[in-house]
């Protein structure tokens, strides 16, 4: 018969909750999220700081280094990040013959996955290697997104133009032609944003990796894995894709409250840590409405604010970071299925600073499971079965 675990005596298992909610993993310098107050920083600085004054780059530094760099080392990284952007021909060749209807994290996964055969430190575990990879990853991963989106699309792939910022060269690797200083900008505010964030689901499986003293590359593979999910890093192309099913006419009001009464979900609402407004949001709120009345869509942003104000009388929850990144991207002509890709294009910075950090006090994830199957069965033999 089967364990009821109604039977169990659960004082063995102190610390068991359904989703580690409120367990302590791990310690981490590298962010701190109090959900109470809504607030997020990271190594120390407040994340609205950053996204304000700091550049990407900036951040990919703080968070290896958990102190913001001097201007020789900040130069010193770029020349770095620069030099790392192009891909081996063995992975833009994947990409040519990847199918063009795969999703764009799909294909992302694998050819990050593929870099581990081209990087003559791939074993090397030490501190100053790890780092070194770390850097070619954060470089290398914005040119395989923008490969993949020309290749499927029939166009030619772009290399990187190997100047400006990483939101710039994305956007020019994307668009085939130079950004302008606003897109650049709202592209580098984005990847901020998206950097980092505490234990989340996709880098508590970077870290579960890192403990095995798998390589890097094995490490963010799986993370991207995790993220891929609908409900962590897929949630703002669901915004998007909700937003975009509706005909500029609809009544949005009847729409919300109709989905409500149904009892279907609405994306981009609710956070597990935080109980208030999401900080990350409330900067790319601004970013929102500004982009919206520049590209004339003006209605999604409209749409988002009536969104807000019925999800807060309803149900008293507050929009989280996919909410209004999904009109962010969608207002910088990005097709939805590539904003999960941007987000790992963003937290590469983040999942390889945990990876760092994991190395540097490791010990084997090995959680306890509690068994609920059946018990004492008997064997029978294959011929005597029903």
């Amino acid at each position: 018969m089967a364990i009821n675990i109604n039977d169990i005596d659960l004082s063995q298992y102190p610390y068991m909750d359904k989703g580690l909610e409120g367990i302590v993993a791990f310690s981490s310098r590298k962010s701190k999220i109090d959900g109470a107050k809504g607030e997020l920083s990271y190594a120390g600085y407040d994340i609205d700081t950053l996204a304000r004054n700091s550049t990407f780059e900036e951040v990919c530094f703080l968070l290896w280094h958990e102190r913001l760099p001097n201007k020789q080392e900040l130069d010193e990284l770029n020349e770095q990040l620069t030099a790392e952007r192009d891909v081996p021909e063995t992975v833009l060749n994947y990409i040519r013959s990847a199918n063009p209807k795969s999703e764009p994290m799909a294909v992302l996964r694998t050819a990050v996955s593929m870099l581990a055969d081209d990087d003559p430190e791939v074993l090397e575990m030490s501190p100053e290697a790890t780092l070194r990879k770390s850097i070619r990853l954060t470089a290398k991963t914005p040119t395989i997104i923008a490969a993949f989106d020309r290749a499927r699309h029939g166009k030619e792939i772009v290399t990187p133009s190997k100047k400006n910022s990483i939101a710039y060269d994305f956007l020019y690797m994307l668009n085939g032609e130079e950004p302008g200083e606003n897109a650049t900008r709202t592209m580098d505010v984005l990847l901020i944003t998206h950097a980092e964030h505490g234990m989340n689901a996709s880098t508590f499986t970077c870290r579960s990796i890192c403990a095995t003293l798998a390589d890097v590359h094995a490490a963010v593979t799986g993370a991207m894995g995790s993220l891929k999910g609908p409900l962590h890093g897929g949630a703002n192309t669901a915004v998007m894709n909700m937003l975009k099913s509706l005909d500029p006419e609809t009544d949005i009001v009847a729409f919300v409250k109709g989905k409500l009464e149904r009892k279907e979900k609405i994306m981009g609402f609710g956070h597990r840590v935080y109980k208030t407004y999401d900080p990350r949001a409330k900067f790319l709120r601004l970013l929102a409405k500004d982009l919206s009345k520049e590209v004339n869509m003006e209605y999604l942003y409209e749409w988002s604010e009536t969104i807000v104000k019925i999800m807060k009388e309803e149900k008293n929850i507050d929009p989280n970071v996919d909410f209004f990144s999904a009109t962010v991207y969608y207002s910088m002509g990005i097709e939805p299925d590539l904003y999960t890709a941007i987000f790992a294009m963003a937290r590469m910075s983040g999942w390889t600073a945990h990876y760092l950090e994991q190395l540097g006090n490791n010990r084997l994830i090995r959680p306890r499971l509690l068994y609920l199957g059946e018990t004492d069965l008997e064997y029978i033999p294959l011929e005597s079965r029903s």
